[in-house]
């Protein structure tokens, strides 16, 4: 039997996260992506701590736009969170999403914010 779209994602979700692991270094930004909603976080995973996080529900981010341009605040807004607290550089976890869209925005907005990946 064919498998669902979510467990499609969870078992590419894996395959990825096989890969990658955030050390406190070079942290994960992590990134959830719902049909309304966009979420994202940088974790240490050799302690298990979030130490910045942003979401398209925060008061901070703008909301205006397409959903593809609240992505790319929500990129910014995390990337301003994370210079703040000395992250420059991280490995980017596109969490068994597709690189495109709505991802890829977040993902080219925390590097205008400065982040590297």
């Amino acid at each position: 039997m064919a498998l669902s779209k979510v467990e499609k994602r969870q078992k590419i979700k894996r395959r990825v996260r096989r890969n990658i692991f955030g050390t406190e270094t070079k942290p994960r930004l992590s990134v959830y992506r719902s049909n309304k909603e966009i979420y994202a976080q940088i974790i240490d995973d050799n302690s298990g701590v979030t130490l910045a996080s942003a979401s398209s529900r925060e008061k901070g981010v703008s909301v205006e736009g397409t959903k593809t341009d609240v992505s790319a605040s929500v990129g910014k807004a995390l990337a301003a969170k994370a210079i703040a607290k000395g992250i420059e550089t991280v490995v980017f976890d596109r969490n068994g999403f597709v690189y495109h869209g709505r991802i890829k925005a977040l993902a080219d907005g925390a590097r205008e914010g400065g982040l590297k990946f």
